[in-house]
């Protein structure tokens, strides 16, 4: 929507406010006037259903709101007499309107000092379901958010299986853009597998200040930018639907380039600017290798039937958490696997000699891979030999000609036309380029962008595929892994934990350091001191 459209949209909405509770306020001892003052308006009425004056605050909170509304719809009936189930309902499923019924059709009094808490059990319950809802909301997009690591593209730094807390406010929260959507849910209800959220009206993109800026090697969480699924469950076929920037798919990623760098892949390994990215200490690069055997790294069933993970010893030995066989010579009984190692790994597999033929999978400088970004045919780049690419910074300019066009045409038109508001259509003509029909040389950058790339190198869906994220995609900086589970162990839950991953901090130097039993004393202090504060209330 456009500014002119929400001041359009605003002026409606304070209309019909108005319109339904102008005698309220009269009855309530106010004048008719103050029912039609935006957001004074919302603080007088609060005072009328005697609640605190910084609920008008929750009423501007995006998702918040929505909850807000209804509570203060109910508020303001019952501050009438308007209190029984029928009533509540009546007021919640015509989304207040009922309010013109008390306000028109009744001579209903103000009820100035009314109970506020609920007269039934079932009225506590709801009362506290909602204001939990809406505190967790505030915390979920504001403050901290919990994010599963679901593929292997961050493995040996960040583990599939593990759950972590993502903060909000290092980079500075981003504020919802989508208006309409169920609180603190993604992109999808969990029963009906539908959207969560209605498309439109949009807020247009703002973020509140952060902290810290994203520094280089820095684990990200991101809206994954070429994100066009309907929603995010697995097997969900690519489609036309274009999601808002805030519902499309959670990514986490190493930023091993950020604005302004000049950023290259040489072997498996990025340099920027010329130079060789020196990773933190807990990054632990992975790379697809192949090998040859007789024994089976692979676990079976009692029938015998091959299974593809690894065995829980080869888990152990090598550090190995994904293993598949790519081909079986029956006649020799030889297997060959296909894996992803560290260097550490790698050399100690090869010291068995049971492993024959261990090598690095090969991608040489020349060899043109698939789905390389920019995916057109102007450079033979693969995910091991790529670049060197210039990663936009926010007011550079650069030439935009038809060669480089395929790497800032999806800038142009999406990351900063139509996802900022911005009517932008690329096109071109023999030699020129056109912008909304009029000749495009050169372009100025409205945000910077960044190059997140995963740790396991040949087996991570990154910026080597898809390009550069904006930074109106960055949502969080992953702070500490909360739980683990591994995905490769049989059993429940306890069995399946990852113990020594329990609490600890994700990112920096030195080894991991788990603060599980510190976080099991706070939580057992917690509970003491509710025990003894509700003993203490029953003795009084």
């Amino acid at each position: 929507m456009t500014i002119t459209q929400w001041l359009l949209f605003i002026v409606v909405v304070q209309l019909i406010h108005f319109a339904g509770t102008w005698k309220l306020y009269q009855r309530a001892g106010r004048q008719a006037w103050e029912a039609a003052v935006p957001i004074y308006n919302a603080v007088v009425l609060m005072k009328i259903i005697n609640r605190p004056w910084w609920y008008t605050i929750l009423l501007f909170v995006p998702i918040v709101n929505l909850i807000m509304f209804m509570v203060v719809w109910t508020e303001t009936a019952r501050s009438f007499g308007f209190n029984s189930y029928k009533d509540t309902a009546l007021v919640v499923l015509t989304c207040g309107l009922y309010l013109y019924y008390i306000n028109y059709a009744t001579d209903a009094p103000h009820i100035k000092e009314r109970e506020l808490q609920p007269k039934s059990k079932n009225g506590e319950w709801v009362s506290s379901i909602l204001f939990a809802i809406v505190a967790a909301t505030i915390v979920h997009t504001y403050f901290m958010q919990p994010f599963t690591i679901p593929t292997s593209s961050l493995e040996k730094t960040l583990l599939v299986g593990d759950y972590l807390f993502v903060s909000k406010f290092h980079y500075g929260a981003r504020t919802p853009m989508t208006t309409v959507a169920a609180p603190m849910l993604h992109d999808s209800l969990i029963v009906v597998k539908s959207k969560s959220y209605l498309p439109k009206p949009q807020l247009p993109y703002f973020r509140l200040p952060g902290f810290q800026d994203i520094k280089r090697n820095d684990i990200v969480v991101f809206s994954w930018p070429v994100d066009t699924l309907i929603n995010a469950n697995p097997g969900q076929e690519y489609g036309s639907v274009r999601k808002p920037i805030d519902k499309k798919s959670n990514y986490v990623k190493r930023c091993v380039g950020l604005p302004g760098d000049s950023l290259s892949v040489r072997n498996g390994y990025v340099y920027i600017n010329g130079e060789k990215n020196q990773l933190p200490d807990r990054a632990r690069l992975q790379f697809g290798y192949t090998f040859d055997s007789k024994e089976l790294f692979i676990q079976t069933t009692p029938r015998g039937e091959i299974i593809q993970k690894p065995t829980p010893f080869v888990s152990e030995r090598y550090d190995i958490s994904d293993i598949y066989i790519s081909n079986i010579d029956r006649e020799n009984r030889i297997y060959t696997y296909t894996t992803q190692l560290t260097e550490e790994s790698a050399a100690l597999l090869k010291a068995n000699t049971n492993v024959q033929n261990l090598k690095r999978i090969p991608f040489e400088t020349g060899q043109r891979g698939t789905r390389v970004f920019p995916n057109a045919p102007i450079h033979d780049w693969n995910v091991n030999e790529y670049g060197p690419i210039y990663i936009p910074e926010e007011g550079k300019t650069v030439a935009i000609t038809p060669e480089s066009l395929p790497f800032y045409k999806r800038i142009i038109e999406v990351y900063e036309g139509y996802e900022l508001g911005y009517d932008h259509k690329v096109t071109v003509s023999g030699t020129q380029v056109y912008l909304n029909g009029a000749p495009l040389n050169e372009y100025t950058f409205k945000q910077n962008y960044y190059w997140m790339m995963g740790d396991n190198r040949n087996n991570s869906l990154d910026a080597r595929a898809w390009g550069y994220v904006p930074e109106t995609h960055v949502m969080g900086k992953p702070v500490m892994v909360w739980l683990s589970l591994d995905p490769n162990k049989e059993g429940n839950i306890i069995q399946r934990l990852r113990w020594d991953r329990m609490f600890t901090t994700v990112g920096g130097n030195g080894p991991l350091v788990s603060y599980r039993y510190l976080v099991l004393a706070l939580i057992l202090l917690y509970f003491g001191y509710s025990f003894y504060k509700s003993k203490g209330k029953k003795k009084a």
